[in-house]
């Protein structure tokens, strides 16, 4: 399938070539040169400041401008299917499911709607199949505020699909098949298959697609000088060094980190001396998710930022929790924020979404987590 291509749309959101000057690009630790942008009828996309309480600031709510560079999101969609049950079968037993039904998700389309409903403009590139699953997916990206010019559907394999297995306490066991997520891919992207991570102000990457896909996606980020973010949750296979090279952040869960280092990642100074190898493989910051124990950024040569979990009134399904918290660091670096209001307002983000059932329907626009923001 040569269909999949990376290169920037007709429609949605189109560079332009004026750069905003360098020392306005450059603030609280992030080093993200911004492009402007507008989108096809030149209509301002003004998004609510992500300032956590505006009473103590210097500087009241001001809008941001819609012309940021947009978040790209290369990774899985997959159909969801959802089945309640009071505990996990053992082996070789059968049990009865309180509920069961389908529900659009996949790490990528989760990520790509948390974007686009906390109003930061953003592409999902992805695969889905020619059949009633890929149509669920695509009306939830489009729902979700998401461009789809770089989403395709293949005939040649279904589109991929989990059994979640949810239990009482809102914890979830998964399994996918990855279907049209992990073939039919181009062999080889062509420079103008991928202009449009070039333009991004920054690729969110998972492993439910190919490797080879995000090394490629990964390298022509890097050579643009774009932020990468790859999130490690998906296939349990070894991590390509190749792909590490060119990766700014890694965001694995404690099971993830360890899976990752061999090491143990039981307490948190487990955690920081799984890091440390990290560190050694290459990836320069680590941001981990840790669950009901918050979150936690490490950058190389620099004390560890702790953020602690945000309480939320109910945990219904944890299912998304992580995408949407990766997918809200993402919108919040990428607009400028210090690294402490970035795990902040994906703390809150992700708080919110653990309040509701399913992966994308639980996903918080960007006036709620504003909104639980300035209540704490």
């Amino acid at each position: 399938m040569r269909g999949t291509t990376l290169s920037p749309p007709n429609n949605c959101w189109q560079p332009i070539t004026q750069n905003v000057p360098t020392n306005q690009s450059k603030r609280s630790n992030n080093p993200i040169q911004f492009l402007q942008f507008s989108n096809k009828k030149n209509q301002a996309h003004p998004l609510p400041s992500l300032a956590v309480k505006p009473s103590q600031t210097q500087s009241p709510l001001t809008p941001i401008s819609g012309t940021n560079p947009p978040l790209v999101v290369v990774g899985s969609a997959n159909a969801d299917i959802y089945v309640e049950i009071d505990r996990l079968p053992k082996e070789g037993e059968t049990i009865s499911a309180k509920t069961g039904q389908t529900l659009a998700g996949g790490k990528g389309a989760n990520q790509a709607v948390c974007g686009g409903k906390l109003s930061y403009p953003t592409y999902f590139v992805g695969q889905v199949g020619e059949d009633a699953h890929g149509k669920l997916i695509t009306e939830a990206l489009e729902n979700g505020g998401v461009c789809l010019d770089r989403l395709t559907a293949v005939a040649s394999a279904p589109t991929g699909h989990a059994v979640v297995m949810l239990q009482p306490d809102g914890q979830n066991s998964i399994i996918i098949v990855g279907g049209a997520n992990m073939s039919c891919w181009p062999e080889t992207f062509s420079d103008e298959d991928l202009g449009i991570v070039r333009i991004a102000g920054i690729v969110l990457l998972q492993r439910e697609i190919p490797d080879s896909v995000n090394i490629q996606v990964a390298k022509a980020a890097r050579n643009a000088g774009v932020p990468v973010i790859l999130d490690a949750g998906g296939v349990d296979a070894p991590f390509p060094q190749e792909l590490l090279n060119f990766v700014d952040i890694l965001s694995p869960n404690e099971s993830e980190l360890h899976r990752l280092t061999g090491l143990p990642t039981e307490s948190f100074e487990q955690i920081s001396q799984a890091v440390v190898k990290c560190h050694k493989m290459g990836v320069k910051q680590v941001l981990v998710k840790l669950g009901a124990n918050g979150s936690a950024l490490f950058v190389e040569g620099e004390e560890p930022l702790k953020q602690p979990a945000i309480s939320a009134a109910a945990v219904l399904d944890t299912t998304g929790a992580g995408d949407t918290f990766t997918s809200a660091f993402a919108v919040a670096l990428v607009e400028g924020k210090s690294r402490n209001e970035c795990l902040k307002f994906a703390a809150a983000a992700a708080s919110l979404c653990v309040q509701v059932k399913g992966a994308i329907p639980s996903m918080p626009d960007r006036k709620s987590v504003l909104d639980l923001l300035h209540s704490i």
